[in-house]
């Protein structure tokens, strides 16, 4: 069927409605990243502040024992985990690669590769579509959390995540592994999806925070001058520890939520601009085509009407 130039403005002006919708999304999901990023730069002093606090409980432990949470993995109890997905749409394979890593991280900490369901991992899905990943590769889900919508929406989340997790059974009676899986953006490409084990905390890092120097000659003291690896305050600092941890994560997910929306966005953009070139091309052909068979219609009655009159003067 031969376009008319009735359809092909419509056409051109329908493209121009959708991509000045995309546009508006491009710019949403621009400014979303940037104020999750800025989330995340914030929460530095804070995370410093707390890491300041937990060198001191360790550095008063010192070497004879391991602080609340660590534990050897022999020794470990139960396996968790949190698992960060989106509800949105336009964002791709954000929540299979997500999942798949998840069951990935679970198979290679479990006595049971291959048979999750069997060791009964505690995990903790955020987005439905992630727990509907995750329940078809056979993971069972204790606990699901909506998507925070804003960074104003993360702090209560994060809240709700470690009461489930502190009043678990599994993770009161025994020494926990906990892990972290979330998509982080990348300088290369949109995002990657890692893995963060929480804990028991890494002894790498709980002895470099040990033997780091005091920022300051006030030399600190714990609350209390309790020492010991079960003190108020260094559970308490561990737990404000998860909390970050966890507020980290979320935001850098939701970063790479937004990320793969706005590279969605700019690729569609990118395919209206030259849906726009080839209609407006085939609408000024079209359009040139329609004045020239006027001109030619134009010019015959001309001759038509010019002919009997030479015909007439040559006699």
């Amino acid at each position: 069927m031969s376009e008319t130039s009735a359809s092909l403005r419509h056409k051109i002006k329908s493209a121009g409605d959708l991509q000045s919708i995309v546009r508006t999304m491009k710019s949403l999901a621009a400014s979303s990243i940037v104020q999750y990023e800025q989330s995340v730069r914030a929460l530095g002093d804070y995370a410093r502040t707390v890491e300041l606090g937990l060198s001191v409980c360790f550095r008063d432990i010192g070497n004879g024992g391991a602080p609340a949470g660590e534990a050897k993995r022999a020794d470990a109890g139960v396996v968790g985990a949190v698992v960060f997905g989106s509800d949105q749409g336009l964002v791709g394979q954000f929540n299979d690669l997500v999942a798949e890593h998840a069951v990935k991280t679970l198979e290679g900490v479990t006595d049971t590769p291959g048979d999750l369901a069997r060791s009964q991992p505690r995990v903790w899905a955020v987005g439905e579509r992630v727990q509907a990943r995750l329940a078809d590769a056979g993971v069972p889900v204790v606990g699901l959390f909506k998507v925070p919508s804003s960074v104003a929406g993360i702090t209560p989340l994060v809240g709700e995540i470690l009461a489930a997790i502190e009043a678990d059974d599994g993770f009161r009676r025994a020494p926990p592994t906990l892990h972290l899986v979330y998509n982080r953006p990348t300088p290369a490409g949109v995002y990657a999806p890692v893995d963060q084990r929480l804990l028991p905390l890494d002894e790498v890092w709980r002895r470099s925070l040990a033997d780091a120097p005091w920022p300051t000659n006030n030399l600190p003291e714990v609350i209390g001058g309790d020492t010991g690896a079960d003190t108020g305050t260094l559970r308490a600092l561990i737990r404000e520890h998860l909390f970050v941890s966890l507020f980290r994560a979320c935001a850098e997910s939701l970063a790479s939520e937004n990320a793969s929306r706005l590279a969605a966005m700019q690729r569609a953009d990118k395919n209206i601009e030259e849906l726009l070139e080839r209609l407006n091309g085939t609408f000024h052909r079209l359009r040139q085509s329609g004045i020239d068979a006027e001109l030619f219609d134009v010019i015959a009655g001309f001759e038509a009407l010019a002919g009997p009159r030479r015909s007439a003067q040559r006699r």
